[in-house]
């Protein structure tokens, strides 16, 4: 497994749009070869959005690669994407208090990082629940890396149709 930083570069910079089987809509921007930042249009977490999330990229193959995280909430999550078919398959482990009080993560995480520790500190983190789901990219962009501005708004502030572009 090819860990370098050029072998990432076909995912570094790329901006993804996509739509999980269960109906949930993600917006993920690579950053850098270690941060992502996010935004969660629709699922039991809309509305929430993360900027320099510290993340691991491993690339597997051709346009194949992971994305994984631990989040400040205790949730942890492994994307494993295939740029050329445009699937993604996400494995999100919500801690439970997540997953039984969702809304108490809304918000733009990065103001609100001691919240999300004390909610996660006070738990409970177990039994975690897995939501284990095949994702379609609809649209791909190249923003280049480390770019402020790709993710610079709540999902609610961005305009109409945003969501449904393709290419």
């Amino acid at each position: 497994m090819d860990t370098t930083h050029n072998a990432i570069d076909g995912i570094v910079g790329r901006r993804l749009l996509y739509r999980y089987a269960n109906g949930w809509r993600y917006e993920l921007y690579v950053k850098n070869a270690a941060t992502i930042d996010y935004r969660i249009h629709e699922g039991v977490v809309a509305g929430r959005w993360v900027k320099d999330q510290a993340v691991r990229i491993a690339h597997l193959s051709d346009l194949r690669y992971t994305v994984s995280w631990t989040e400040p909430t205790g949730s942890s999550v492994s994307l494993s994407i295939d740029l050329e078919r445009r699937q993604l398959h996400g494995a999100i482990f919500f801690a439970q208090w997540v997953y039984a009080e969702p809304k108490k993560t809304v918000c733009f995480q990065n103001d609100f990082l001691d919240d999300m520790r004390r909610h996660r500190d006070a738990g409970p983190m177990h039994p975690v629940v897995l939501v284990d789901e095949f994702a379609h990219i609809h649209f791909v962009e190249d923003c280049g890396p480390d770019d402020e501005q790709v993710i610079a708004e709540p999902p609610s502030a961005l305009p109409p149709g945003f969501l449904d572009r393709e290419n």
